[in-house]
Protein backbone atom coordinates (compact mmCIF):
# COMPACT_ATOMS: atom_id res chain seq x y z
CA UNK A 1 0.00 0.00 0.00
CA UNK A 2 1.30 3.45 -0.92
CA UNK A 3 2.06 5.64 2.11
CA UNK A 4 0.11 8.88 1.90
CA UNK A 5 1.63 12.18 3.09
CA UNK A 6 0.14 13.75 6.23
CA UNK A 7 -2.74 16.17 5.98
CA UNK A 8 -2.96 19.73 7.27
CA UNK A 9 -6.40 21.36 7.41
CA UNK A 10 -7.02 25.07 6.94
CA UNK A 11 -10.58 26.18 7.61
CA UNK A 12 -12.39 29.09 6.01
CA UNK A 13 -15.37 29.81 8.24
CA UNK A 14 -18.90 30.89 7.45
CA UNK A 15 -22.04 31.07 9.53
CA UNK A 16 -24.98 28.78 8.82
CA UNK A 17 -26.48 31.75 6.96
CA UNK A 18 -23.41 31.95 4.70
CA UNK A 19 -21.70 35.04 6.18
CA UNK A 20 -17.92 34.87 5.65
CA UNK A 21 -16.00 35.15 8.93
CA UNK A 22 -12.38 34.52 7.91
CA UNK A 23 -9.89 31.66 8.25
CA UNK A 24 -8.18 29.70 11.02
CA UNK A 25 -4.50 28.73 11.05
CA UNK A 26 -3.66 25.25 9.66
CA UNK A 27 -3.46 22.28 12.02
CA UNK A 28 -2.49 18.61 11.59
CA UNK A 29 -5.16 16.00 10.88
CA UNK A 30 -4.90 12.38 11.99
CA UNK A 31 -5.59 10.79 8.60
CA UNK A 32 -4.59 11.82 5.04
CA UNK A 33 -7.91 11.12 3.34
CA UNK A 34 -9.44 14.36 2.11
CA UNK A 35 -13.09 13.28 2.41
CA UNK A 36 -12.82 12.21 6.05
CA UNK A 37 -14.43 15.04 7.97
CA UNK A 38 -14.40 13.43 11.40
CA UNK A 39 -10.66 13.99 12.09
CA UNK A 40 -10.93 17.55 10.71
CA UNK A 41 -13.72 18.31 13.18
CA UNK A 42 -11.85 16.63 16.02
CA UNK A 43 -8.63 18.48 15.14
CA UNK A 44 -10.40 21.85 15.17
CA UNK A 45 -11.76 21.05 18.60
CA UNK A 46 -8.43 19.83 20.00
CA UNK A 47 -6.05 22.34 18.41
CA UNK A 48 -8.21 25.45 18.15
CA UNK A 49 -11.09 24.92 20.59
CA UNK A 50 -13.68 25.40 17.83
CA UNK A 51 -16.71 23.29 16.94
CA UNK A 52 -17.15 23.18 13.15
CA UNK A 53 -19.06 21.37 10.43
CA UNK A 54 -17.11 20.70 7.24
CA UNK A 55 -18.97 21.75 4.09
CA UNK A 56 -16.62 21.25 1.13
CA UNK A 57 -13.08 21.46 -0.18
CA UNK A 58 -11.93 24.86 -1.46
CA UNK A 59 -8.36 24.10 -2.51
CA UNK A 60 -5.61 21.52 -2.07
CA UNK A 61 -1.85 21.76 -2.16
CA UNK A 62 -1.57 18.46 -4.04
CA UNK A 63 -3.11 17.88 -7.49
CA UNK A 64 -4.89 14.72 -6.35
CA UNK A 65 -5.66 12.93 -3.09
CA UNK A 66 -4.46 12.51 -0.49
CA UNK A 67 -2.53 14.45 2.18
CA UNK A 68 -0.93 17.89 1.98
CA UNK A 69 -2.52 21.16 3.04
CA UNK A 70 -6.23 21.16 2.28
CA UNK A 71 -8.45 24.22 2.62
CA UNK A 72 -12.03 23.46 3.60
CA UNK A 73 -15.11 25.63 3.94
CA UNK A 74 -16.66 25.00 7.35
CA UNK A 75 -19.59 26.49 9.21
CA UNK A 76 -19.77 27.60 12.83
CA UNK A 77 -22.47 28.93 15.10
CA UNK A 78 -20.54 32.13 15.84
CA UNK A 79 -17.16 33.66 15.07
CA UNK A 80 -14.45 32.11 17.30
CA UNK A 81 -11.27 33.80 18.58
CA UNK A 82 -8.21 33.73 16.34
CA UNK A 83 -10.01 34.20 13.01
CA UNK A 84 -7.72 35.72 10.37
CA UNK A 85 -8.79 37.71 7.29
CA UNK A 86 -9.32 35.61 4.17
CA UNK A 87 -9.19 37.30 0.77
CA UNK A 88 -10.60 34.51 -1.39
CA UNK A 89 -13.98 34.51 -3.07
CA UNK A 90 -16.88 32.22 -2.21
CA UNK A 91 -18.68 31.75 -5.50
CA UNK A 92 -21.73 29.65 -6.22
CA UNK A 93 -21.98 26.76 -8.65
CA UNK A 94 -25.06 25.02 -10.08
CA UNK A 95 -23.61 21.57 -9.31
CA UNK A 96 -22.97 22.33 -5.64
CA UNK A 97 -24.48 19.62 -3.47
CA UNK A 98 -26.99 20.46 -0.73
CA UNK A 99 -24.74 19.40 2.16
CA UNK A 100 -21.88 21.55 0.81
CA UNK A 101 -23.90 24.74 1.28
CA UNK A 102 -24.19 26.66 4.58
CA UNK A 103 -27.20 25.33 6.42
CA UNK A 104 -27.31 22.15 4.33
CA UNK A 105 -26.04 19.78 7.04
CA UNK A 106 -28.58 21.25 9.45
CA UNK A 107 -31.36 20.53 6.97
CA UNK A 108 -30.20 16.91 6.69
CA UNK A 109 -30.10 16.48 10.45
CA UNK A 110 -33.55 18.06 10.81
CA UNK A 111 -34.91 15.54 8.30
CA UNK A 112 -33.29 12.64 10.15
CA UNK A 113 -34.66 13.90 13.47
CA UNK A 114 -38.17 14.05 11.98
CA UNK A 115 -37.88 10.44 10.77
CA UNK A 116 -36.68 9.34 14.20
CA UNK A 117 -39.44 11.25 16.00
CA UNK A 118 -42.03 9.53 13.84
CA UNK A 119 -40.77 6.30 15.39
CA UNK A 120 -40.80 7.71 18.91
CA UNK A 121 -37.02 8.22 19.01
CA UNK A 122 -34.85 11.20 19.92
CA UNK A 123 -31.11 11.79 19.58
CA UNK A 124 -29.31 11.55 22.91
CA UNK A 125 -25.94 13.02 21.85
CA UNK A 126 -24.67 15.58 19.34
CA UNK A 127 -24.55 14.26 15.78
CA UNK A 128 -21.08 13.15 14.66
CA UNK A 129 -19.94 14.20 11.20
CA UNK A 130 -17.99 11.42 9.48
CA UNK A 131 -17.52 12.37 5.83
CA UNK A 132 -18.22 15.18 3.39
CA UNK A 133 -17.27 15.17 -0.29
CA UNK A 134 -18.76 14.97 -3.75
CA UNK A 135 -20.02 11.37 -3.40
CA UNK A 136 -21.66 11.49 0.03
CA UNK A 137 -22.28 13.21 3.32
CA UNK A 138 -22.24 10.83 6.26
CA UNK A 139 -23.27 11.35 9.90
CA UNK A 140 -23.56 9.02 12.89
CA UNK A 141 -26.52 9.66 15.21
CA UNK A 142 -26.79 8.25 18.72
CA UNK A 143 -30.20 7.33 20.14
CA UNK A 144 -29.70 5.85 23.59
CA UNK A 145 -27.78 2.60 23.15
CA UNK A 146 -28.49 2.47 19.41
CA UNK A 147 -26.81 4.29 16.54
CA UNK A 148 -28.09 5.33 13.12
CA UNK A 149 -26.33 6.47 9.95
CA UNK A 150 -27.54 9.48 7.99
CA UNK A 151 -26.30 9.41 4.42
CA UNK A 152 -26.94 11.96 1.69
CA UNK A 153 -25.82 11.13 -1.85
CA UNK A 154 -25.72 13.18 -5.07
CA UNK A 155 -28.42 12.87 -7.75
CA UNK A 156 -26.36 10.40 -9.79
CA UNK A 157 -26.45 8.04 -6.77
CA UNK A 158 -30.01 9.02 -5.89
CA UNK A 159 -31.43 5.55 -6.64
CA UNK A 160 -29.69 4.02 -3.61
CA UNK A 161 -32.56 4.52 -1.16
CA UNK A 162 -35.17 3.20 -3.58
CA UNK A 163 -32.99 0.18 -4.38
CA UNK A 164 -32.48 -0.64 -0.69
CA UNK A 165 -36.24 -0.43 -0.18
CA UNK A 166 -36.76 -2.86 -3.06
CA UNK A 167 -34.13 -5.24 -1.67
CA UNK A 168 -35.61 -5.34 1.84
CA UNK A 169 -34.87 -8.69 3.45
CA UNK A 170 -31.75 -9.22 1.33
CA UNK A 171 -28.16 -8.89 2.65
CA UNK A 172 -28.23 -5.09 2.33
CA UNK A 173 -28.62 -2.30 4.91
CA UNK A 174 -32.05 -1.90 6.46
CA UNK A 175 -33.87 1.38 5.95
CA UNK A 176 -35.44 3.61 8.57
CA UNK A 177 -36.37 6.14 5.90
CA UNK A 178 -35.30 7.65 2.61
CA UNK A 179 -36.18 10.79 0.70
CA UNK A 180 -34.45 11.47 -2.60
CA UNK A 181 -30.75 11.25 -1.86
CA UNK A 182 -31.22 11.11 1.91
CA UNK A 183 -31.05 7.72 3.61
CA UNK A 184 -31.38 6.86 7.31
CA UNK A 185 -30.21 3.39 8.37
CA UNK A 186 -29.64 1.56 11.65
CA UNK A 187 -25.99 0.92 12.40
CA UNK A 188 -24.86 -2.58 11.40
CA UNK A 189 -22.99 -4.39 14.20
CA UNK A 190 -19.51 -5.67 13.47
CA UNK A 191 -16.76 -4.14 11.36
CA UNK A 192 -16.01 -3.30 7.75
CA UNK A 193 -14.42 -6.37 6.17
CA UNK A 194 -11.36 -4.87 4.44
CA UNK A 195 -9.10 -7.53 5.95
CA UNK A 196 -11.48 -10.46 5.65
CA UNK A 197 -9.98 -13.93 5.35
CA UNK A 198 -10.87 -16.48 2.68
CA UNK A 199 -14.01 -18.02 4.28
CA UNK A 200 -15.55 -14.55 4.67
CA UNK A 201 -14.52 -13.51 1.14
CA UNK A 202 -16.22 -16.64 -0.17
CA UNK A 203 -19.35 -15.75 1.77
CA UNK A 204 -19.42 -12.23 0.27
CA UNK A 205 -19.18 -13.57 -3.28
CA UNK A 206 -21.90 -16.11 -2.57
CA UNK A 207 -24.16 -13.36 -1.21
CA UNK A 208 -23.66 -11.21 -4.30
CA UNK A 209 -24.15 -14.04 -6.80
CA UNK A 210 -27.29 -15.21 -5.00
CA UNK A 211 -28.72 -11.70 -5.05
CA UNK A 212 -27.83 -11.20 -8.72
CA UNK A 213 -29.41 -14.53 -9.64
CA UNK A 214 -32.62 -13.72 -7.80
CA UNK A 215 -33.16 -10.28 -9.36
CA UNK A 216 -31.99 -11.09 -12.90
CA UNK A 217 -35.58 -11.09 -14.11
CA UNK A 218 -36.19 -7.58 -12.76
CA UNK A 219 -33.76 -5.63 -14.93
CA UNK A 220 -36.35 -3.30 -16.47
CA UNK A 221 -37.75 -2.50 -13.02
CA UNK A 222 -34.27 -1.67 -11.74
CA UNK A 223 -33.63 0.69 -14.66
CA UNK A 224 -36.98 2.33 -13.88
CA UNK A 225 -35.72 2.99 -10.33
CA UNK A 226 -32.95 5.11 -11.86
CA UNK A 227 -30.06 2.63 -11.95
CA UNK A 228 -27.61 3.28 -14.80
CA UNK A 229 -27.85 1.00 -17.82
CA UNK A 230 -24.57 -0.85 -18.50
CA UNK A 231 -26.01 -3.46 -20.83
CA UNK A 232 -24.19 -4.02 -24.10
CA UNK A 233 -25.63 -1.25 -26.33
CA UNK A 234 -25.56 1.45 -23.66
CA UNK A 235 -22.13 0.54 -22.30
CA UNK A 236 -20.65 0.44 -25.80
CA UNK A 237 -21.80 4.03 -26.37
CA UNK A 238 -20.51 5.16 -22.97
CA UNK A 239 -17.07 3.61 -23.50
CA UNK A 240 -16.78 5.22 -26.93
CA UNK A 241 -17.76 8.57 -25.40
CA UNK A 242 -15.21 8.46 -22.57
CA UNK A 243 -12.49 7.52 -25.03
CA UNK A 244 -13.37 10.53 -27.22
CA UNK A 245 -13.27 12.80 -24.15
CA UNK A 246 -9.92 11.71 -22.76
CA UNK A 247 -7.40 13.44 -25.04
CA UNK A 248 -4.42 12.93 -22.71
CA UNK A 249 -4.08 9.23 -23.54
CA UNK A 250 -0.79 8.12 -25.13
CA UNK A 251 -1.05 7.47 -28.87
CA UNK A 252 -0.43 3.74 -28.48
CA UNK A 253 -3.21 3.34 -25.93
CA UNK A 254 -5.59 5.36 -28.08
CA UNK A 255 -4.94 3.12 -31.07
CA UNK A 256 -5.46 -0.01 -28.97
CA UNK A 257 -8.67 1.35 -27.50
CA UNK A 258 -10.07 2.47 -30.84
CA UNK A 259 -9.83 -1.13 -32.02
CA UNK A 260 -11.31 -2.36 -28.74
CA UNK A 261 -14.34 -0.06 -29.07
CA UNK A 262 -14.88 -1.04 -32.70
CA UNK A 263 -14.90 -4.71 -31.70
CA UNK A 264 -17.18 -4.28 -28.66
CA UNK A 265 -20.38 -5.48 -30.39
CA UNK A 266 -18.62 -8.70 -31.37
CA UNK A 267 -17.18 -9.08 -27.83
CA UNK A 268 -20.60 -8.56 -26.26
CA UNK A 269 -22.03 -11.14 -28.67
CA UNK A 270 -19.52 -13.72 -27.47
CA UNK A 271 -20.22 -12.69 -23.89
CA UNK A 272 -23.93 -13.35 -24.38
CA UNK A 273 -23.10 -16.85 -25.61
CA UNK A 274 -21.60 -17.69 -22.18
CA UNK A 275 -25.13 -17.74 -20.77
CA UNK A 276 -24.97 -15.32 -17.82
CA UNK A 277 -27.93 -12.89 -17.66
CA UNK A 278 -27.86 -9.13 -17.26
CA UNK A 279 -28.77 -8.27 -13.69
CA UNK A 280 -27.99 -5.96 -10.78
CA UNK A 281 -24.34 -4.84 -10.63
CA UNK A 282 -23.07 -3.56 -7.28
CA UNK A 283 -20.60 -1.28 -9.05
CA UNK A 284 -18.06 -1.00 -6.23
CA UNK A 285 -17.89 -4.53 -4.86
CA UNK A 286 -14.91 -5.07 -2.57
CA UNK A 287 -14.48 -6.40 1.00
CA UNK A 288 -14.53 -2.92 2.53
CA UNK A 289 -18.04 -2.42 1.19
CA UNK A 290 -19.31 -5.22 3.40
CA UNK A 291 -19.83 -5.27 7.13
CA UNK A 292 -20.30 -8.11 9.57
CA UNK A 293 -18.73 -10.21 12.26
CA UNK A 294 -21.21 -9.88 15.10
CA UNK A 295 -24.01 -10.51 12.59
CA UNK A 296 -24.23 -12.07 9.11
CA UNK A 297 -22.43 -10.00 6.48
CA UNK A 298 -24.26 -7.14 4.77
CA UNK A 299 -23.27 -5.61 1.41
CA UNK A 300 -22.98 -1.80 1.68
CA UNK A 301 -22.89 1.30 -0.55
CA UNK A 302 -25.28 0.64 -3.44
CA UNK A 303 -25.07 4.15 -4.87
CA UNK A 304 -22.62 2.90 -7.52
CA UNK A 305 -25.03 0.18 -8.63
CA UNK A 306 -26.35 -0.31 -12.14
CA UNK A 307 -27.65 -2.96 -14.52
CA UNK A 308 -25.40 -5.08 -16.71
CA UNK A 309 -23.31 -8.22 -16.84
CA UNK A 310 -22.86 -9.66 -13.32
CA UNK A 311 -19.11 -10.24 -13.72
CA UNK A 312 -18.54 -6.50 -14.09
CA UNK A 313 -18.19 -6.79 -10.29
CA UNK A 314 -15.47 -9.45 -10.34
CA UNK A 315 -12.20 -7.69 -11.35
CA UNK A 316 -12.35 -4.95 -8.72
CA UNK A 317 -13.03 -7.49 -5.98
CA UNK A 318 -10.10 -9.67 -7.08
CA UNK A 319 -7.84 -6.60 -7.08
CA UNK A 320 -8.66 -5.88 -3.43
CA UNK A 321 -8.00 -9.27 -1.85
CA UNK A 322 -4.72 -11.03 -0.92
CA UNK A 323 -2.98 -12.68 -3.92
CA UNK A 324 -3.33 -16.11 -2.32
CA UNK A 325 -7.11 -15.74 -2.23
CA UNK A 326 -7.55 -14.79 -5.89
CA UNK A 327 -7.48 -18.34 -7.29
CA UNK A 328 -9.92 -19.83 -4.76
CA UNK A 329 -12.29 -16.87 -5.09
CA UNK A 330 -12.22 -16.95 -8.88
CA UNK A 331 -12.98 -20.68 -8.76
CA UNK A 332 -15.83 -20.20 -6.28
CA UNK A 333 -17.32 -17.41 -8.40
CA UNK A 334 -17.40 -19.73 -11.42
CA UNK A 335 -18.91 -22.61 -9.45
CA UNK A 336 -21.60 -20.34 -8.04
CA UNK A 337 -22.68 -19.14 -11.48
CA UNK A 338 -22.56 -22.61 -13.01
CA UNK A 339 -24.86 -23.76 -10.20
CA UNK A 340 -27.15 -20.76 -10.72
CA UNK A 341 -27.23 -21.07 -14.54
CA UNK A 342 -26.54 -24.66 -15.59
CA UNK A 343 -24.67 -24.80 -18.89
CA UNK A 344 -23.18 -21.32 -18.49
CA UNK A 345 -19.48 -20.63 -18.99
CA UNK A 346 -18.44 -18.11 -16.32
CA UNK A 347 -14.70 -18.69 -16.90
CA UNK A 348 -15.01 -17.58 -20.52
CA UNK A 349 -17.26 -14.70 -19.45
CA UNK A 350 -14.65 -13.51 -16.93
CA UNK A 351 -11.97 -13.48 -19.65
CA UNK A 352 -14.15 -11.47 -22.02
CA UNK A 353 -15.44 -9.00 -19.41
CA UNK A 354 -12.10 -7.97 -17.85
CA UNK A 355 -11.24 -5.06 -20.21
CA UNK A 356 -14.91 -4.05 -20.37
CA UNK A 357 -15.00 -3.80 -16.57
CA UNK A 358 -11.89 -1.59 -16.59
CA UNK A 359 -13.41 0.65 -19.27
CA UNK A 360 -16.62 0.88 -17.21
CA UNK A 361 -14.56 2.35 -14.39
CA UNK A 362 -13.42 5.10 -16.76
CA UNK A 363 -17.07 5.71 -17.64
CA UNK A 364 -17.97 6.00 -13.95
CA UNK A 365 -15.27 8.56 -13.18
CA UNK A 366 -16.18 10.58 -16.26
CA UNK A 367 -19.74 10.64 -14.95
CA UNK A 368 -18.52 11.92 -11.60
CA UNK A 369 -16.55 14.72 -13.27
CA UNK A 370 -19.55 15.70 -15.38
CA UNK A 371 -21.74 16.06 -12.31
CA UNK A 372 -19.58 17.67 -9.62
CA UNK A 373 -18.36 21.22 -9.33
CA UNK A 374 -14.80 22.02 -10.48
CA UNK A 375 -13.38 22.52 -6.98
CA UNK A 376 -14.08 18.82 -6.34
CA UNK A 377 -12.41 17.60 -9.56
CA UNK A 378 -9.02 16.83 -7.94
CA UNK A 379 -10.63 13.78 -6.32
CA UNK A 380 -11.21 12.16 -9.74
CA UNK A 381 -9.52 14.16 -12.50
CA UNK A 382 -6.90 11.56 -13.45
CA UNK A 383 -9.13 8.50 -13.11
CA UNK A 384 -10.67 8.22 -16.61
CA UNK A 385 -7.21 8.19 -18.22
CA UNK A 386 -5.86 5.77 -15.62
CA UNK A 387 -8.65 3.27 -16.19
CA UNK A 388 -8.50 3.57 -19.96
CA UNK A 389 -4.78 2.88 -19.67
CA UNK A 390 -5.54 -0.26 -17.69
CA UNK A 391 -8.10 -1.23 -20.32
CA UNK A 392 -5.48 -0.92 -23.07
CA UNK A 393 -3.06 -3.08 -21.09
CA UNK A 394 -5.72 -5.78 -20.65
CA UNK A 395 -6.60 -5.72 -24.34
CA UNK A 396 -2.95 -6.10 -25.34
CA UNK A 397 -2.31 -8.84 -22.79
CA UNK A 398 -5.17 -10.89 -24.22
CA UNK A 399 -4.39 -10.26 -27.91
Amino acid sequence: MTTQPPRLARLVLVTTAGELLGALPPYPVATPWWQEAKPVVRGAREHLGVEVTVLRILAAERPCPHGGTVTYLAEVEASPPGVEPWRGALDDHPLRLPWARPGGPGDDLAWADSVLRARGLERTAPAEQVRSWNLSSLWRLQVGGQAFWLKHVPPFFGHEGALLARLTGRPVPALVGHDGGRILMPEIPGEDLYDAELPTLERLVSLLVGLQRDVSGQVDDLVALGLPDWRAPALTRLIADVLDRTPELPAGDRTTLAGFVEALPERFGRLAETGLPDTLVHGDFHPGNARGGATPAVLLDWGDSGVGHPLLDQPAFLDRIPPGAVGPIRSLWSRAWRAAIPGSDPERAAELIAPVAAARQAVIYRRFLDNIEPSEHPYHAGDPAEWLGRTAELVRSRA
